[in-house]
């Protein structure tokens, strides 16, 4: 169905509702992965093991010296980001706020610029800044070394129903808008991050890749704070699923190969209880000082210091 249903789902995007009334079939994403060799994410290793629940993989964490983990580049968790107080408040006060229906079961607020990822046009638009309320989230990230220089230019809350199947499908951000470290802070609800590689990074090269604007990370490749990984190491990853633990109040970073070579999604079997989070991008280079397309992104760059 490519019309706009009534729940806020089109396309291929759908919700527990649309799905009962239109009779629409969906593909159990679940039950495609775990046929997969299934890796989780160790926060205390930062590593990969063997395995799909990422809960069993924190308290296994004393044995983890006794086995070989894997590598991933570009995975970032940290537990308690934001206090039990803090997360809360920061509720209280985004519920204050008018929510829009979105896709796939799940309500938004966007603060940030007009985007149109297939023209590769960007406007300002009616974006005059964030929340003054969700300040001091920004200013904690400013703290971080990983994310020294992070200039938020959107800013996304992101609320996840499970009575509606909440989810979002495999997708990379992308490429041509957003910047390299796609940042999300959970404040309220417990939720799994899901990768996959992305089978075009293992089967073209990066400028051959149209879909998400891949092709143009190779003209500011050279910026990454990690490298891209190559073939032979990327194939290792081939016929595996990777999860990534996100707890409330944690913050969740992606950046390098696990942000430009795998896609990420959140299953709705993953959504138990009400999920909200707060999603954070920044400029590619090229809309940066000394990029070539800097002068398109001088308003919306003037606005993003600014809260109301």
């Amino acid at each position: 169905m490519n019309t706009i249903r009534p729940c806020g789902c089109k396309g291929v995007r759908t919700c527990l509702k649309c799905e009962q009334d239109f009779g629409i079939e969906k593909l159990n994403l679940k039950d495609e992965f775990e046929k997969l060799d299934a890796w989780s994410w160790c926060i205390k290793c930062q590593k990969l093991y063997r395995g799909w629940n990422t809960n069993k993989i924190q308290e296994h964490h004393p044995e983890h010296l006794k086995e070989n983990g894997i590598d991933l580049p570009g995975i970032f968790v940290q537990t308690e980001f934001i206090s039990a107080d803090e997360g809360l408040k920061t509720m209280d006060d985004l519920d204050s706020l008018s929510w829009c229906i979105s896709q796939s079961g799940r309500r938004k607020q966007n603060f940030g610029p007009k985007t149109n990822f297939k023209k590769r046009k960007i406007q300002n638009g009616c974006f005059q800044g964030f929340p003054l309320v969700t300040k001091y989230i920004q200013e904690k990230l400013n703290e971080l070394p990983l994310l020294k220089n992070f200039q938020t230019i959107e800013q996304c809350s992101l609320e996840y129903d499970p009575k509606k199947g909440a989810s979002i499908d495999p997708h990379i951000d992308d490429c041509w808008i957003w910047g390299e470290r796609v940042v999300t802070v959970n404040c309220l609800g417990d939720a799994v991050l899901t990768l996959n590689l992305y089978k075009d990074c293992l089967e073209k090269q990066l400028g051959d890749i149209s879909k998400y604007n891949l092709d143009l990370v190779q003209t500011y490749e050279n910026h990454l704070l990690e490298p891209l990984m190559g073939r032979e190491k990327l194939k290792m990853f081939e016929n595996k699923i990777i999860r990534i633990p996100m707890p409330c109040l944690s913050l969740i970073v992606l950046y390098g190969p696990a942000r430009y070579q795998f896609e990420h999604s959140v299953l709705r079997e993953d959504i138990q209880e009400r999920r909200v989070c707060l999603a954070y991008r920044e400029f590619t280079p090229m809309y940066l000082e000394g990029g070539q397309s800097h002068e398109k992104g001088v308003e919306v760059l003037k606005n993003a210091i600014n809260f109301w």
